[in-house]
């Protein structure tokens, strides 16, 4: 969660070298003071400019020495940048910029995808939420900052980034060359009206136009008719805590909490509420979240929930609940650094508190496949309890827990060989689903919405797959005959009729949608649907999912 206010300047006292610690003479204690410590930092310089074998000049070294005091923090999200990486850190939140398409977080060590998002080189090349970074341009991302990730992936549109990437279910890593784009940033690229009198809207990230972009989505389902609303935050990493704040405002009472930020100075805490009358009294609402909503996501799925302004449906969230803001230093660079961390109306922190050399998320490391590919993880996270307004239980201790929790299918065996094939392949795989769809859509004029994948289409689409040299049997591909259906119907309709129909040929698969639109049509206000979901079981059985993009 990125603080927009900039501070004044801190001043740093200290550092550390790489190793994180020193090795010192008998005698030398801790009770030297500051000055005698810098000076034998500059000691150590001095000796590793001047002897050691290979040359460094004196600014890497104190470079090195500035990123090895960070590193030593164990903190991910707290980064020296310089002032380039600050200028793409400003294009990632706002505008547009020469990219992929991928939003990443580190994750145990690695840079890990957490969201594709829509139209970009990334979703057509068939990268996939979950997928760990090994290599980026040929460099091992191991241990590597999102800062560090993010200049790499980024550059001049129509060059190519080079990744390997290790996928859950998939013992061999997977190549990939992607050409750069401009990434147009939107926030709500789909809203529609999913049932009668239900309206969908899916916020993928918290930038600058998203309460914004939010507001007119939902005026408009409204005057097409709902009374409901879905509001997907499914994959949906966060971003700008202004936009998390605005966002809940629009569903919430003016003075209603929303988050308070806690600073290790009380004096720099904060507590944000709502600041305007409510904008949409009287519309039920639903959120949908999983394992990979983070951040300004679970600023509004906590602070709805807290409320009881909405049901929450889904898999615990990721568990980041911690505030960056920006430090501007010399020569134009910046220390981005987590100095908060924040908590729901009710108290709760989201922040998930990991074992050391763990970062993983709410939820721990994946072991499953589900049945869409993308990996399956389960919330093994301690619970306490609270209370919302009106006094029903929620729970703390990382991440947000859904009020009603709904799984995803894991793969058959089956299925899960056809993924290891298939992802050893996955550009030839990509290319081939690509070229047959557009050739099948442009082949048969008369398709409707509603087509249906056929055995001859499957076997047609299995040939094209052998031509493009995906190595496969059709016992294999046989396997995954739900999976390929999907990924078929998917890839026509988008060729055929746009991403907006695509997306909802997708609904009547998805179980957490299903089961959100059945709680908000059987309920007639707010009130009843929060008894509704108080009185039902808060886990559910598992789901089938489809290939929402």
């Amino acid at each position: 969660m990125i603080k927009r206010t900039v501070v004044a300047p801190v001043m740093v006292a200290g550092v550390a070298l790489v190793s994180g610690g020193w090795l010192l003479q008998n005698g030398v204690g801790g009770q030297q003071s500051v000055f005698q410590r810098a000076r034998l930092f500059d000691e150590v310089i001095n000796y590793v400019e001047t002897r050691y074998v290979e040359p460094h000049s004196q600014s890497d070294l104190y470079q090195k020495a500035v990123e090895g005091l960070l590193t030593e923090l164990g903190d991910p999200h707290t980064t020296f940048m310089t002032a380039e990486q600050y200028d793409d850190l400003h294009r990632q939140t706002s505008g547009e910029y020469g990219g992929l398409g991928i939003q990443i977080s580190s994750r145990d060590g690695w840079v890990t995808a957490v969201s594709i998002l829509p139209g970009t080189p990334a979703e057509a090349a068939g990268m996939r939420v979950g997928d760990r970074f090994l290599e980026i341009n040929g460099q091992s991302a191991e241990g590597w900052t999102d800062d560090q990730a993010v200049k790499e992936l980024k550059g001049r549109p129509g060059s190519v980034a080079n990744l390997k990437v290790q996928r859950v279910g998939v013992a061999q890593p997977i190549q990939f060359a992607i050409t750069r784009q401009v990434i147009q940033l939107q926030s709500v690229p789909y809203a529609y009206m999913v049932a009668p009198g239900v309206g969908y809207a899916n916020l993928v990230m918290f930038s600058s136009s998203s309460t914004d972009e939010l507001r007119t989505a939902i005026d408009r389902l409204r005057a097409e008719g709902a009374r409901s609303l879905v509001l997907d935050m499914r994959s949906n990493p966060g971003g700008l805590l202004d936009q998390g704040v605005g966002v809940s405002d629009l569903f919430l009472s003016r003075g209603q909490e929303i988050v308070e930020t806690r600073a290790r100075d009380p004096r720099e805490s904060e507590t944000f509420s709502a600041v305007t009358p409510e904008s949409y009294e009287g519309l039920k609402v639903a959120v949908l979240v999983d394992a990979y909503s983070a951040s300004a996501a679970e600023i509004v799925a906590g602070a709805l929930q807290d409320h009881d302004r909405a049901i929450v449906l889904g898999t615990t969230t990721y568990g980041k609940g911690s505030v960056q803001s920006l430090f501007p230093l010399s020569g134009g660079n910046f220390l981005k650094m987590t100095t908060a961390k924040w908590y729901t109306p009710v108290g709760r922190s989201i922040q998930k508190e990991h074992r050391p050399g763990q970062e993983t998320g709410a939820e721990e490391q994946p072991e499953a496949v589900g049945a869409d590919g993308n990996p399956v993880a389960h919330d093994t996270t301690g619970r306490v309890p609270y209370r919302t307004d009106s006094g029903r239980t929620v729970f703390g201790g990382g991440g947000i827990v859904p009020d009603v929790t709904v799984r995803q299918d894991t793969a058959t065996t089956a299925e899960k060989a056809f993924f290891e094939a298939a992802s050893r392949n996955a550009g030839k795989f990509q290319d081939a689903l690509f070229t047959y769809s557009v050739a099948y859509e442009r082949a048969h004029p008369e398709l409707r919405q509603d087509f249906q994948v056929t055995p001859q289409m499957r076997r047609e689409f299995y040939d094209r797959l052998r031509a493009n040299g995906v190595d496969l049997t059709w016992e294999v591909y046989q396997g995954a005959q739900r999976f390929i259906d999907a990924q078929l119907v998917d890839e026509i309709a988008r060729s055929k009729f746009g991403a907006s129909v695509a997306v909802r040929r997708n609904d009547t698969d998805d179980r957490v949608l299903q089961e959100a639109i059945r709680l908000l049509q059987a309920a007639p206000n707010q009130q009843a649907l929060i008894q509704l979901v108080s009185r039902q079981p808060r886990q559910t059985a598992a789901a089938p999912s489809g290939t929402r993009r």
